[in-house]
């Protein structure tokens, strides 16, 4: 796969029309993995229409859903390399790159709400946050939405016990092997556009996700219980080639920013509205129970995962947890 995003970057790179040129526009090529009906799916449609409206068509965005040109390990890469020069990829991914600090995110329990991770994002933490990403070659230009998580299996989840043995799948993040483990289940990495299938075979028993990765992915069809948890937020750092922003005209650069910025106020707008709609449209479907925790239940469950934060303090901080617990303004408990 290398040697393919390798030779997809010569040609990229021969086939580039630059800034100056009068004659053709700029091709943005954009690459995500999720459906064009989710959260992401509709934000980067938004912004190629924002994009393409702002610059006068001297930029041309091409957006690739579902993982139609790159599977979630080959993404970051090919971004590196220059095959493709946008990403949208889940704060989890940037963690096997050397970037720990974005596993923070994947913590159970660490953003009680919207507010709270708006709090997080939008200040000089989440800033400070995209500042790491220029030592891989890529400049983090947004954060965007998809929701809180919750868990899923053919067995009902209610108890921390209820998870022993289960064979769950996961993002690539040693903060999610951490927590899967701690419930005494088995934790899987694999590719998001892997695991219907998974769950459909019985590779796997269950996932984590939001309710509409859930129900446009049809993992509703293969799994007979679902809990609402909440115990866990997936989003996604919308990052771009740094020598290709770099190299853009700065009144490109500058119209690009404001798309950019307009295209994530729509999608996180969409993001609880969508997650809202999957879980009326999951029930109506009639194939998956859904499963509402108790006060107590969910307080046990809060307590089994919580040796994790001390479990990855290492890996991902012990300052930056702190840090996120002060500006959320709430433990993990409550």
């Amino acid at each position: 796969m290398r040697k393919f995003i390798l030779a997809a970057a010569s040609i990229a790179a021969l086939t580039f029309v630059g800034p100056a040129s009068a004659q053709s526009p700029i091709v943005l090529k954009f690459s995500h993995v999720v459906a064009s009906d989710t959260p992401k799916g509709k934000a980067a449609d938004k912004f190629k229409e924002l994009a393409e409206k702002y610059t006068g068509g001297k930029v041309k965005v091409e957006v690739y859903p579902n993982s139609t040109l790159y599977k979630d390990k080959e993404e970051l890469e090919a971004l590196q390399l220059g095959a493709v020069q946008m990403l949208a990829p889940s704060n989890s991914k940037f963690g096997p790159i050397g970037i720990k600090e974005f596993e923070v995110f994947d913590l159970p329990y660490i953003l009680p709400d919207l507010k709270a991770l708006r709090k997080v994002t939008d200040g000089p933490l989440g800033a400070q946050l995209l500042k790491k990403l220029d030592s891989k070659g890529m400049t983090g230009l947004a954060y965007w939405d998809n929701g809180f998580k919750q868990m899923s299996a053919n067995k009902k989840l209610v108890a921390p016990a209820d998870y022993k043995g289960l064979k769950f799948r996961i993002q690539s993040s040693k903060v999610l092997e951490a927590q899967f483990r701690a419930l005494g289940a088995i934790p899987q990495v694999m590719a998001f556009s892997d695991v219907y299938q998974a769950l459909q075979t019985g590779v796997v028993d269950g996932q984590e996700n939001t309710w509409s990765n859930i129900y446009t992915q049809k993992m509703h069809e293969v799994q007979k219980y679902a809990t609402v948890t909440n115990h866990g937020y997936i989003g996604y750092v919308v990052v771009v080639n740094k020598k290709f922003w770099d190299g853009l005209p700065a009144d490109i650069r500058e119209q690009l920013s404001k798309a950019m910025k307009e295209a994530t106020e729509f999608g996180n707008n969409q993001s609880a509205k969508e997650n809202d709609d999957a879980l009326e449209a999951i029930k109506k479907a009639g194939k998956t129970e859904i499963i509402s925790l108790s006060p107590e239940q969910d307080e046990a469950m809060r307590k089994a995962m919580m040796p994790v934060y001390k479990d990855v303090a290492s890996r991902v901080g012990q300052p930056l947890i702190d840090e996120f617990l002060k500006e959320t303004g709430r433990s993990p408990m409550n």
